[in-house]
């Protein structure tokens, strides 16, 4: 399982385009959008940790098509199938290297970026928890989608509009935990949803990608 691990966090180095194109994208995100709803310091503190979960979640999208596409091309998912390692680690695995090279950096990223949109001191805290919470759930549930899709030519797009009505429960409770830990309100309870979402979707959805890469590779 580790080696699987460090090969996969091998190949997004050599190959690129995961963890910078998803920091830039994500900066480009928080440099825009003061550009699109103006310069006012409280309107901005305001919709901060919204337009950061936001950013992050288009962000995990860019490279969800390359979990397991590569691998089904040259051969290598058919030789994981056979392995008598489990498909299911095969498939932790494969989220968790997702997550260490996109997730891990946009989580680590967002308090810096959240100094463009006039975060208050409080959210800098918060959005980074948040986010180290919520983005497991985001590369685990990625990841499912990818083995739906896997082998499809094309299938980013249809994985991007499989995917994204997913993170939908991910996305509220982590931006409303955030904004209700910045405004003093009560958040604990956003905040065990949240929890919640990511330990189900660890714990449930590299069952349900092996099955799909299985029916897939049949």
């Amino acid at each position: 399982m580790i080696a699987l691990l460090i090969r996969d966090l091998r190949l997004t180095f050599r190959a690129g385009g995961g963890f910078g194109l998803g920091l830039a994208f994500f900066l480009i995100v928080t440099v825009l959008v003061p550009f699109g709803v103006g310069p006012e310091s409280a309107l901005l503190a305001r919709i901060a940790p919204g337009i950061l979960w936001v950013g992050a979640l288009l962000a995990c999208l860019l490279s969800l098509d390359r979990i397991f596409q590569l691998d089904f091309e040259d051969g290598s998912l058919d030789l994981l199938a056979t392995a008598p390692v489990p498909m299911e680690g095969a498939v932790a695995m494969k989220a968790l290297a997702h997550w260490l090279t996109t997730g891990l950096p946009l989580t680590l990223a967002a308090p810096f970026f959240g100094g463009l949109m006039s975060l208050p001191t409080a959210g800098f805290l918060w959005v980074f928890v948040t986010l180290l919470i919520g983005t497991p759930a985001l590369s685990m549930i990625g990841t499912f989608g990818a083995a739906l899709t896997v082998g499809l030519k094309r299938g980013g797009l249809l994985l991007s509009l499989l995917v994204l009505p997913l993170y939908i429960p991910t996305l509220l409770f982590g931006a409303e935990t955030a904004r209700r830990a910045i405004m003093g309100m009560e958040y604990a309870q956003t905040f065990a949803i949240l929890a919640g979402v990511s330990a189900g979707s660890i714990a449930i959805l590299p069952f349900a990608a092996a099955a799909a890469i299985r029916i897939n590779l049949r």
